[in-house]
C-alpha cells in the first residue's frame, strides 16, 4: 500500500475543503494526551468563535467568504474534537450537568458530595461509638446514666438515619 492509499480526503458536497486525515494520530492510547489533545480542540474551537462572532455581527456581501472559510474551520474543528473525545473516557455525573443546565456552579455539587460523606461517617462514628458503650463488660454498662445517655444515643441515630434516606 502506497502513501496514496494511507491518506483520506475528507469532502462534504457543502463547501467544506477536503482535509487529509492522518492514520497515525488515531492511535495514540495515552488517557492523559488524549486528554491533553480534547482540551488543546476546545481551546482552538473557543479561539475561532470570536472571529466568527465579528463576522457575523458585521456581516455585508464581502464578508461572506472569510465567513464561509471560518465557519467551515469551526465545523472541522468540531468534527476533530469529536474524534479525539471518542478516545476518552470521562464520566460527568448527571447531576452536575442538571447544576450546569440550571445555571448554578458544579462545585456545588462536589461540597454536597462532601457534606454527605462527612454527614455519613458522622453516622458511622456515633453508631461505632453507640456499640463499644453496649458492649459487654464494659463498665459503661453498669452505669444507669450512661444507659440512659445510650439509650438517646441509639434514637437519634435511628433519627439521623430516617432523614438520610428521606
Amino acid at each position: 500500500m502506497d502513501s496514496s492509499q494511507n491518506t483520506m480526503l475528507g469532502s462534504g458536497g457543502n463547501g467544506m475543503l477536503a482535509t487529509p486525515l492522518n492514520d497515525t494520530a488515531a492511535t495514540v492510547d495515552d488517557p492523559k494526551q488524549n486528554l491533553n489533545q480534547v482540551i488543546d480542540s476546545i481551546q482552538k474551537t473557543l479561539g475561532q468563535l470570536h472571529p466568527l462572532y465579528l463576522t457575523v455581527s458585521s456581516f455585508n456581501t464581502a464578508s461572506q467568504p472569510p465567513l464561509l472559510q471560518r465557519l467551515n474551520g469551526l465545523v472541522t474543528e468540531l468534527d476533530n474534537m469529536v474524534k479525539l473525545s471518542e478516545r476518552c473516557n470521562i464520566q460527568v455525573p448527571m447531576e452536575v450537568l442538571n447544576l450546569i443546565d440550571d445555571g448554578k456552579n458544579p462545585d456545588e455539587f462536589t461540597r454536597d458530595v462532601i457534606n454527605s460523606c462527612i454527614i455519613k461517617n458522622q453516622v458511622t462514628k456515633g453508631k461505632t461509638d453507640a456499640f463499644k458503650v453496649m458492649r459487654p463488660g464494659s463498665d459503661h454498662r453498669q452505669d444507669r446514666e450512661k444507659s440512659q445517655e445510650e439509650q438517646c444515643l441509639i434514637e437519634f441515630l435511628m433519627i439521623v438515619e430516617t432523614t438520610m434516606k428521606c
